[in-house]
């Protein structure tokens, strides 16, 4: 038996959960796992269906069929085979913690991802990068060729079928171009200090001014720098004893935790784009286990 996710957008109406399980049932699925939420304030439905094909039902199969419910109820819908793991594209300069996290939970089976490619802009992880047998690009940017670099970067994309984008604490800011090509398919992560602490040592500053709750945010990337729709959130807890450099220590470790969340959400299709907000539906107990085998 195959199992599916079904995931669907649309104005909030009546009938909308009764048409799509009637659907499935009919197609001899199973319903194995669901998540919906009508946003009261702008009158939109999100939903989530992950389903077993009992009777064989392929993909195209269901796609087709699904057809007269989506136009009816105006829906945006996507059955993904559950299967099959998404290629991602990782990016980084010179601090390696979330890389370098990213590649164990892959390698160990905790982020079922395909990692088609490491994009750097300098050589420092080039080693760690091509011992786990990954493809490593070296692509400068400075200011005369950064249109260039974009370019090219864009050609990796496209020649590996690089579904989404990480920017594993890339130090470079994308051209507007760029994110609105790769809306809803670019991940950043970086420090919750903003915008009280910008620019350079942002952790020393937060300990120079005592700062007593640190954390990590990750978001899609859109053209308003660090302004994109957020995934997650955490932060950790200091106290006065600690110092400048446990403040860093911390900070990373949280970064590192906050990303992987960020991207094992999205490769289960379990974030909706809502406006300038998103929905993110919980991985349930029972359907953990299974996701984090792909």
């Amino acid at each position: 038996m195959k199992n599916f996710v079904l995931t669907v957008s649309c104005k909030s109406t009546r009938g909308i959960v009764a048409a799509l399980s009637g659907y499935l049932a009919e197609q001899g699925c199973n319903i194995v796992d669901s998540s919906q939420f009508d946003d009261l304030d702008t009158g939109r439905f999100f939903m989530r269906i992950s389903f077993l094909s009992e009777e064989g039902k392929g993909l195209d199969a269901l796609e087709e069929g699904l057809k007269p419910i989506a136009d009816r109820f105006e829906m945006t819908t996507e059955i993904h085979d559950g299967s099959e793991r998404m290629k991602v594209l990782l990016m980084v300069s010179r601090f390696g913690h979330c890389l370098n996290d990213l590649l164990y939970r892959w390698k160990i089976g905790a982020l079922p991802i395909d990692i088609v490619g490491v994009v750097s802009n300098h050589f420092d992880y080039q080693k760690v990068v091509v011992n786990h047998d990954i493809p490593f690009h070296h692509i400068p940017v400075t200011k005369e060729n950064k249109a260039r670099a974009e370019a090219r970067i864009m050609d990796v994309v496209e020649q590996t079928g690089t579904e989404l984008i990480v920017l594993a604490r890339y130090m470079q800011v994308l051209s507007d171009v760029m994110c609105s090509r790769m809306s809803g398919r670019i991940i950043n992560i970086h420090h919750s200090f903003l915008p009280s602490f910008k620019g350079a040592n942002p952790y020393k500053q937060a300990y120079q001014r005592g700062v007593k709750l640190i954390g990590a945010t990750a978001h899609y990337v859109t053209a308003d720098l660090d302004e994109g729709p957020i995934i997650e959130q955490d932060i950790a807890r200091i106290t006065h004893a600690q110092s400048a450099e446990d403040y860093v220590s911390i900070g990373r470790d949280v970064e590192s935790q906050v990303l992987a969340r960020a991207i094992h959400a999205h490769i289960h299709r379990r974030v909706f784009l809502n406006g300038n907000r998103t929905v993110v539906f919980p991985a349930s107990p029972g359907s953990y286990a299974s996701e984090r085998m792909g």
